[in-house]
């Protein structure tokens, strides 16, 4: 697997790694269903508005090229529902766990949702785990435990089942949005944000949240804009190159960014375990880098919309003028096609072995 290729899910980790100690900084000044509200406000705006200025800059609207809808209508429940998982339970129990939590142990527990998706991918959705994908998931599982070890993380208080919880209903999220990840990334992740949002914003108006100042208001949006905006648009698109499996455990590294972002948030001289932990890591990453999955396999007869070049995979004509641009996106049909190369269980390669 070539870097680029797992290159999404890495940032995507980073920008949500990071935001974690930066949304604990800010637990003191607001409720906390009111401050994941505003993350997701500043993630869902902050998209809607590079929507719309792609498709003033590029003069046509990028998400229906060709006569494709946005989003089919097939696939919205399972938008929906992952929206209500992550978006809307997800925050709020994190936000109400941060609450009573310290920002690096947050940050590790929060190595559980790679796991949960994992698992959820394997069992319910199966998708193939080949020995070394498993290996370098039990390598990243390590370094964050090593990692919970010496952040004294270990204990489960009420703080950290709460964010537990958070990572199950983020890793059910991440399995049911992988059935939509075909659709344009950008869109998908400023629909969760608004929802998410708007949600959680009235639920803590209605319990009687005060509004608190705009420089506050204005930091969590900015962090929500980064950490859950642009971090959930590159976590749909290593959904659809990789799968749940691979991505969540290229997520899993989220936990070490957000340690190194404590650290430089509340110095601290990191301890040895720090350094076993993040080698792991960067092991269980390598393994994953290294994996080649190659067998003949069949493509049954399929019709869908996504953004494409015209590789093996996509050799079809258009019904529709065409300016010999590449990748664009409409509605294509795959005919049945027998052949051999490596692959990962992206959009087209979600097959039984």
């Amino acid at each position: 697997m070539s870097l680029r290729t797992a290159s999404p899910a890495l940032i995507a980790a980073l920008l949500f790694g990071a935001s974690t100690p930066l949304a604990k900084a800010l637990t003191g000044s607001m409720p906390p269903l009111l401050l994941a509200g505003l993350l997701y406000l500043g993630s869902g705006l902050g998209l809607g508005i590079v929507l719309a200025a792609r498709r003033a800059f590029s003069g046509r609207a990028q998400t229906s090229v060709g006569g494709a809808p946005a989003i089919p209508r097939h696939e919205i429940p399972w938008l929906l529902a992952a929206i209500l998982a992550g978006g809307v339970a997800g925050p709020a129990l994190l936000m109400t766990g941060l609450a009573s939590t310290s920002a690096a142990s947050a940050s590790l527990l929060l190595n559980v949702e790679g796991v949960f998706t994992a698992v959820i991918a394997w069992v319910v959705f199966k998708e193939n785990a080949d020995r070394q994908i498993v290996l370098g998931m039990i390598a990243i599982v390590a370094g964050g435990l090593l990692l919970s070890w010496q952040a004294e993380s270990t204990r489960l208080s009420v703080g950290a089942i709460l964010i537990i919880g958070a990572c199950l209903c983020w890793a059910i999220d991440n399995n049911l949005t992988r059935k939509a990840s075909s659709n344009d990334a950008l869109l998908i992740a400023c629909l969760k944000g608004l929802v998410a949002g708007i949600c959680n914003t009235g639920f803590a108006f209605a319990a009687g949240a005060e509004m608190p100042a705009l420089p506050t208001i204005g930091a969590a949006m900015a962090v929500g804009f980064a950490g859950y905006g642009v971090s959930l648009a590159l976590f749909v698109v290593g959904l659809r190159l990789l799968g749940a499996a691979r991505t969540g455990a290229y997520f899993s590294v989220a936990p070490l960014f957000g340690v190194i972002i404590s650290f430089i948030l509340w110095p601290e001289a990191p301890g040895i375990l720090f350094w076993i932990s993040g080698a792991l890591m960067a092991l269980g990453v390598w393994l994953h880098l290294r994996e080649s999955h190659e067998h003949e396999h069949s493509h049954e007869p399929m019709a869908h919309a996504h953004a494409h070049r015209h590789d093996a995979h996509h050799q079809h004509d258009h019904d529709f003028p065409w300016d010999g641009s590449e990748p664009h996106r409409h509605w294509h049909r795959h005919e049945p096609l027998v052949h051999k190369h490596p692959h990962y269980p992206d959009i087209h390669h979600r097959h039984s072995h």
